[in-house]
C-alpha cells in the first residue's frame, strides 16, 4: 500500500494535462523510490501533512518522510477506447493496475478551447468515459464466462464463480458499473479475483473557470455533484489553470497567492486527500531524532499489522505498542510529559490503529 496509485482520466481538452503537469512539478525525486519502474506519465507527490512538520520539529528529526499517491496520466481516451480506438487497450491496461480513477470533468466556458462534443455537458462527458469502462469489463467478464463454462465440466467447485460472472454480465449488460451490484461475501471473494475497472473508487475532478473562485460551483458542478451522490462518488473541484500557476511558485508565494484568490489550500492538496480518504486510508506517525515518518494503513488496521508496514520482524515479534494522540503529544511537548499526564496507552494485539495515532512499538 505504500505506493498507492490514482489514475488520471478524461476526453480531450478537459484540462487533464494542464492538472498532471501542475500535479508533477510537486513530485517527489524518483530516486527516492528504486522499487517502481517509472514511467514518463506517472507523478509520484506528497500527501502534505502539517502534523509531521510540527512532530519533526519537537523531535529535531534530520528527515520527514510524507505519505504518497502515484498519480498516472492516462493518455488516449476517446469513444471507442474499449474496441481499441485512440490509444485504447494499452490505456486500459494501465488504469486497471491503478487503486482508484480520477475522472476530470470540464466545467468551464472557453469559446478558445473547443471541446470535443462541441458543447460543455459534463454528464455526457462522464456518460462517455464509464460506457468504456463498462464494455472493457464485459468483454473480460463474457471471455472468463466462456473459459470457465468451458472447464465446468464435471468441476462442481467452479459453479460459485460461473454464477458469480453471469451476474455480473447481466448487470454490466444494462450499462451499470460493478461498483452498483450488490453482492454476498462469498462472490466479494471471487470478485477480487477479477480486475474490474468500474469497481475501482471513483472521484470526478471538476474543472472550473477563474471566474468560479473562490466558491468553485456552478451549474455544472453541481450537476456533476448530483450524479455523484447517486453513486457514491466523490467530487473534487479544481481550477487547474491556477493549479499550474500556483505550481510554479515557492511555497510563500503560493500561500500569499491562494489567499489572494480567497482560498484556504490548493486544489491539488484537496485532491490528494480526497484519493487518500476514497480508499479508506490512514496514516499512523513514528517520530525522532532520525526522522518523523507517516505510514499508510487501511482503517481498522490492528496494531501488529500496523507494526508489519515498518518491518516484518516487529510484526512477528509484536510485545506492544505505546500510543499517544497527535493532539496530546504537541499539548505535552513530547511522549515523555504526555506519559507523565497520563495519555499514552500501552495497546495490545487487538487495538485497531487510529488515523494521527503516534506509536512507539515493543517488540522481540
Amino acid at each position: 500500500m505504500s505506493n498507492l496509485s490514482c489514475a488520471i482520466v478524461g476526453l480531450p481538452n478537459v484540462g487533464k494535462s494542464t492538472l498532471f503537469n501542475a500535479l508533477t512539478r510537486k513530485q517527489i525525486p524518483m530516486e527516492n523510490y528504486p522499487f517502481c519502474t517509472i514511467d514518463p506519465n506517472i507523478g509520484i507527490v506528497n500527501v502534505v501533512d502539517k502534523r509531521l512538520d510540527a512532530l519533526s520539529q519537537m523531535s529535531k528529526s534530520q528527515k520527514i518522510i510524507y505519505a504518497t499517491v502515484s498519480f498516472v496520466d492516462v493518455a488516449g481516451l476517446v469513444k471507442g477506447a474499449a474496441q481499441g480506438e485512440g490509444l485504447g487497450n494499452q490505456f486500459l491496461s494501465h488504469i486497471r493496475e491503478t487503486d482508484a480513477i480520477a475522472q476530470v470533468v470540464r466545467c468551464f466556458v472557453d469559446p478558445d478551447i473547443i471541446h470535443v462534443a462541441g458543447k460543455v455537458d459534463p454528464l455526457q462527458d462522464i456518460e462517455i468515459i464509464s460506457l468504456e469502462l463498462i464494455l472493457a469489463d464485459l468483454q473480460m467478464a463474457e471471455n472468463s464466462l466462456s473459459r470457465m463454462e468451458k472447464q465446468a465440466k464435471g468441476k462442481k467447485e467452479l459453479l460459485p464463480t460461473i454464477e458469480f460472472l453471469k451476474k455480473a454480465v447481466h448487470h454490466l449488460n444494462q450499462n451499470l458499473p460493478m461498483r452498483s451490484l450488490a453482492l454476498t461475501p462469498e462472490e466479494e471473494q471471487i470478485a477480487k479475483v477479477y480486475p474490474f475497472l468500474t469497481r475501482k473508487k471513483m472521484l470526478y475532478i471538476c474543472n472550473v473557470g477563474e471566474n468560479d473562485l473562490p466558491s468553485m460551483d456552478n451549474p455544472y458542478v453541481q450537476a456533476v455533484r448530483e450524479y455523484a451522490k447517486k453513486e457514491g462518488g466523490r467530487v473534487v473541484p479544481i481550477c487547474a489553470k491556477i493549479e499550474q500557476e500556483i505550481s510554479n511558485l515557492d511555497e510563500k508565494d503560493a500561500q500569499e497567492f491562494l489567499h489572494s484568490l480567497g482560498l484556504e489550500e490548493s486544489g491539488l492538496n484537496r485532491l490528494i486527500k480526497e484519493t487518500f480518504s476514497v480508499l479508506d486510508l490512514i496514516t499512523f506517525i513514528t517520530t525522532g531524532e532520525i526522522e518523523t515518518r507517516a505510514w499508510t494503513i487501511t482503517k481498522g488496521t490492528l496494531a501488529p499489522q500496523a507494526a508489519g508496514k515498518i518491518h516484518s520482524d516487529i510484526e512477528k515479534g509484536f510485545i506492544r505498542a505505546e500510543v499517544v494522540s497527535f493532539d496530546d503529544i504537541m499539548k505535552y511537548k513530547g511522549r515523555v510529559g504526555a506519559k507523565e499526564a497520563g495519555k499514552t496507552r500501552s495497546e495490545g494485539k487487538e487495538y485497531v490503529v487510529k488515523d494521527g495515532d503516534v506509536i512507539l512499538f515493543y517488540h522481540n
